[in-house]
C-alpha cells in the first residue's frame, strides 16, 4: 500500500498575509487570499466547520471575525453561499458580478464589474431588483444570440428610499415612482401612509426590498408637497437620488467651532505671499473662490505663475465628521437655482474661499514656464495670500478688449495672464488638445420660481484664460504625485473603445470624413478632424458623435493619463471645496511637502480605490440629478406652448423616432416614428437616419424641421412634438 499523500497545512501562521492581519485585528483570521487559495484547491463547497477546522481557529473572537470575513466576502462577489450553508467559489460557479442598469419599459442589463459585455435581464427578472443593485446572474444560454442572465443573488440593496405620489385606488395604497428606473410601485401598508393626501409627492422608506414574486413594501416618511410646489424638482431629484443635504449635527458642531477669520496661529511656517496681487476670476453668480492668480514676467526668465487654491485640508481633517460628510456627498450639486454643497457655508463660503482683503490660507503651486509656454519646473508651498480684488469673467474680457471698468488698475497683471494664455493655447493646440464647443445654457427664473427664459452660455477669453491656468496646474499636481510614489488619486480618460471606434468610422463615410489614426487614433487624430468640420453647418452635431465614441471620464489610481487633454498624467487639484478627490490630492501634496515619512500616510492603495470608485459614482449620481431637475422645468416651462408651432433642428435619431431641439429655446422632445404621417420608415442605425419606404423621405441629424408641440408630461419629463408641415 502506497504511502498517503501529505495534506498541505492551513494553520493560520501559514497564512502569507498574517502580518498585515495581525497589524488591523486584535484577533486575526484567515486573509481573504489564504481563503481563496484553499477554496480553489479544494475544488469544492466548504461548510463553515470545515474553515474553522482546516485553518486550527477555536475561540469565539476567531469564530466571529471568520463569520464576518466570510459574509464580506460573499457581499463583494468572491464567494457565494449555497442553500445547504457551504461556500464556494463565484469564478468556479460561472457566476457574473455587476449593477443592475434599469429601463424605463421594465427590462434591464448587468452592467459586469470585469467591463465584459452587458448581460440582458428580462423583466421576470428585473421584478426582484432596483437600479444599481450589486447582484450575481448566471447566464441561461451560453449558445444564445443575446447573452440573457438568471439573477442568483442580490449582493447589495442600494435603493433604500423612494420619491414619487401617493395613490390609493379600491383600498390599496401605493407610491408611484418619480424615477423611470424603477418600474414597480412600492405598496404602502395601513397605517404606514401618515398624513399623505392621493396624488402628493412623498418620500418612501423601503421596508422589504422587492423579490421576483413579492413587489416591494414601504412606509411614507416624508411628505414634499403637491404638483406644483415651487422647487419640486429640486426636492424630487434631491431624494430620488439620495443626495446627502442634511447637515448631521456633529457637521454642524465642527463647522462652528472655527472663527470667522484666519487665525495668526495658522499662519505661521508658511510661505506668505499677501504682498503679491493675486486676484480671483469667476461668474457673476459665484459664492465660493477656490482659486486666486498671479503672474509675472521677465524677457530673460519667462513667465511665474502662481496659482493659489484654497487650504480646505488645513480644516477638514481625516476622521473628522466633516471629512466624513464630505467624503459621502463627494461634492457639491448645482441645480439651476439650488446648490447643495459639500461643505458647510461656514467653510465653503466664509473661511475657505478666497475673498478679496482678506487673509486666506493656500496650497500653491508656482510654475516657470517658457517663451513658447511650456512649463520648466515647479514647486508647490504651503501659503498665506491676501487676494486684491474679485474680478468676473465679463469684466475680464471687456478690459481685454480695450474698455475701462471699474478694476482698470489690475489691467497690466491681467495682461500678462492674457499674453501667458495665448502660449498656453499654443502648447495645446501642438499636443493635440480636443475642443468640444458645446453650447451651454441658464435658466432665468420669474419671481414665482418658474422658467421665464433659457438663454445661452457663451464661453469667452476669460473662461479660457483660468481654464488653462488650472489646467497647468493639474498637471502639475499630477507629476508631483508620480514622484511621491504613494498613493494618490488622478484623473483618467481612455481613449475610445474598438467597437465604438467603427461604429464612429462607418458613420462618418457618409460625411465624407474621415478619422485617422487606425486601430488607435490619438487626440490628436480627433483634434485635426474637429478643425476639419469646425465651419459646417452640422459641426455641433458631428461634435456630439465624436463626443459619444469617447470614453467617461473617472478617478483611478492607477495613471493612464487623460486622452481628451492628451497629457500622460492629469489630477484635480483647483477646487477643493466642491470635490472631494481634490481636498486628497491635496492632502497627498502636504504629506510629502512635510516630509512625513509614508507609513503615516493615512491612506492605502485599497482606501485610494475605493474614494476613485466612490467619487466617479457621486459625480454621475450629481449630473443625474441635476439632469432631473432641468427636465422637469422645461417640461413644465413647456407645458402652456402644447398646439404652438416652433422651428428646429435633429439632433438624435433612433429605431422609435428623431430628437428635435428648439431653436433660440434649447428644449428637446421627441417626434415619435408614428407620428411621421403617410409612410412607414425604416431605421438606418449606420447612417443614423429615419427613410421612408414608399416616398424615401428621409430624416437625418442636423435637419431643420418645423414641429407642433404635441403634449407634456411632467410626470414622465418627456415633451412629445409632430411634424408641422406634414398636418
Amino acid at each position: 500500500m502506497g504511502k498517503r499523500k501529505k495534506q498541505k497545512s492551513y494553520h493560520k501562521g501559514e497564512d502569507p498575509y498574517l502580518q498585515r492581519e495581525a497589524g488591523q485585528y486584535e484577533h486575526p483570521v484567515p486573509s481573504r487570499e489564504f481563503i481563496l487559495q484553499y477554496l480553489e484547491e479544494r475544488g469544492r463547497p466548504t461548510s463553515f466547520n470545515h474553515l474553522m477546522k482546516i485553518y486550527e481557529l477555536s475561540s469565539s473572537e476567531e469564530r466571529e471575525g471568520l463569520r464576518r470575513r466570510l459574509i464580506a466576502m460573499a457581499r463583494d462577489g468572491q464567494i457565494i453561499s449555497n442553500r445547504r450553508g457551504s461556500y464556494a467559489l463565484v469564478s468556479k460557479l460561472d457566476l457574473i458580478r455587476g449593477h443592475v442598469q434599469a429601463h424605463r419599459d421594465g427590462f434591464g442589463f448587468l452592467i459586469p464589474d470585469d467591463g465584459s459585455d452587458d448581460v440582458f435581464l428580462p423583466a421576470r427578472e428585473m421584478r426582484g431588483v432596483f437600479n444599481d443593485d450589486v447582484i450575481l446572474v448566471r447566464i441561461a444560454d451560453q449558445f444564445a444570440r443575446r447573452k440573457e442572465g438568471v439573477v442568483v443573488e442580490v449582493l447589495e440593496r442600494n435603493t433604500h428610499q423612494v420619491v414619487g405620489r401617493f395613490f390609493e385606488e379600491n383600498g390599496y395604497a401605493f407610491v408611484d415612482p418619480d424615477s423611470k428606473y424603477i418600474v414597480q410601485d412600492i405598496a404602502i401598508p395601513p397605517g404606514a401612509a401618515g398624513n399623505a393626501k392621493v396624488g402628493q409627492f412623498v418620500v418612501a422608506e423601503i421596508t422589504a426590498q422587492p423579490t421576483k414574486r413579492r413587489q416591494p413594501v414601504g412606509k411614507i416618511i416624508e411628505i414634499l408637497g403637491d404638483h406644483l410646489t415651487p422647487g419640486m424638482e429640486v426636492e424630487l431629484a434631491i431624494r430620488a437620488h439620495e443626495l446627502p443635504f442634511q447637515w448631521p449635527s456633529a457637521v454642524t458642531q465642527e463647522a462652528q467651532r472655527f472663527h470667522a477669520q484666519v487665525q495668526e496661529v495658522d499662519k505661521q511656517n508658511r510661505l506668505d505671499l499677501r504682498t503679491l496681487a493675486f486676484v480671483t476670476i469667476d461668474g457673476e453668480d459665484a459664492k465660493d473662490f477656490d482659486d486666486a492668480v498671479y503672474c509675472e514676467y521677465t524677457k530673460e526668465k519667462g513667465w511665474k505663475l502662481y496659482v493659489a487654491i484654497a487650504d480646505v485640508s488645513h480644516y477638514v481633517r481625516p476622521h473628522m465628521a466633516l471629512d466624513h460628510e464630505a467624503q459621502l456627498r463627494g461634492n457639491s450639486v448645482y441645480f439651476p437655482a439650488k446648490v447643495i454643497p459639500m461643505l458647510p457655508e461656514t467653510l465653503s463660503n466664509g473661511l475657505c474661499s478666497l475673498k478679496p482683503n482678506e487673509d486666506r490660507l493656500t496650497l500653491t503651486c508656482v510654475m516657470n514656464i517658457n517663451e513658447d509656454g511650456e512649463i520648466e519646473d515647479f514647486k508647490f508651498h504651503e501659503t498665506v495670500i491676501h487676494s486684491q480684488a474679485r474680478l468676473t469673467y465679463t469684466e475680464v474680457f471687456a478690459m481685454l478688449n480695450g474698455e475701462k471698468t471699474p478694476h482698470q488698475a489690475f489691467y497690466s497683471h491681467l495682461k500678462r495672464l492674457y499674453d501667458l494664455y495665448k502660449k498656453l493655447l499654443q502648447q495645446r493646440i501642438l499636443r493635440g488638445a480636443i475642443e468640444f464647443e458645446s453650447q451651454e445654457t441658464k435658466i432665468k427664473f420669474d419671481d414665482k420660481g418658474k422658467i421665464a427664459q433659457i438663454v445661452p452660455i457663451f464661453r469667452n477669453d476669460a473662461h479660457r484664460l483660468i481654464e488653462e491656468m488650472m489646467l497647468a496646474a493639474n498637471i502639475c499636481a499630477a507629476h508631483y504625485l508620480l514622484n511621491a510614489k504613494i498613493p494618490a488619486l488622478y484623473r483618467i480618460h481612455e481613449g475610445p473603445q474598438a467597437e465604438k471606434l467603427l461604429a464612429l468610422r462607418d458613420f462618418l463615410k457618409n460625411f465624407n470624413l474621415r478619422l485617422t489614426g487606425g486601430a488607435k487614433p490619438t487626440t490628436k487624430d480627433y483634434a485635426n478632424l474637429l478643425t476639419r468640420i469646425v465651419k459646417r453647418d452640422d459641426s455641433h452635431l458631428l461634435q456630439t458623435i465624436l463626443l459619444r465614441s469617447l470614453q467617461q471620464a473617472i478617478y483611478s489610481t492607477d495613471n493612464v493619463g487623460h486622452f481628451g487633454l492628451a497629457y500622460d498624467a492629469y489630477t484635480h487639484f483647483t477646487s477643493p471645496i466642491r470635490r472631494y478627490p481634490d481636498l486628497l490630492v491635496h492632502r497627498t501634496i502636504k504629506h510629502k511637502l512635510q516630509q512625513l515619512p509614508k507609513k503615516a500616510f493615512p491612506y492605502n492603495e485599497e482606501n485610494m480605490e475605493h474614494y476613485a470608485e466612490h467619487c466617479s459614482m457621486t459625480e454621475r449620481r450629481a449630473d443625474r440629478a441635476t439632469r432631473d431637475a432641468i427636465d422637469w422645468l422645461k417640461c413644465e416651462y413647456m407645458q402652456d406652448k402644447v398646439g404652438q408651432e416652433f422651428e428646429g433642428r435633429i439632433v438624435d435619431v433612433t429605431g422609435f423616432g428623431i430628437f428635435v431641439e428648439l431653436n433660440d429655446i434649447y428644449v428637446q422632445g421627441l417626434v415619435h416614428v408614428t407620428s411621421l404621417y403617410n409612410d412607414y420608415y425604416h431605421y438606418d442605425s449606420t447612417l443614423r437616419l429615419l427613410r421612408g419606404k414608399r416616398t424615401g423621405k428621409e430624416y437625418r441629424l442636423a435637419d431643420s424641421l418645423r414641429i407642433l408641440v404635441a403634449r407634456v408630461d411632467l410626470d414622465e419629463r418627456t415633451i412629445d412634438f409632430e411634424p408641422a408641415e406634414e398636418r
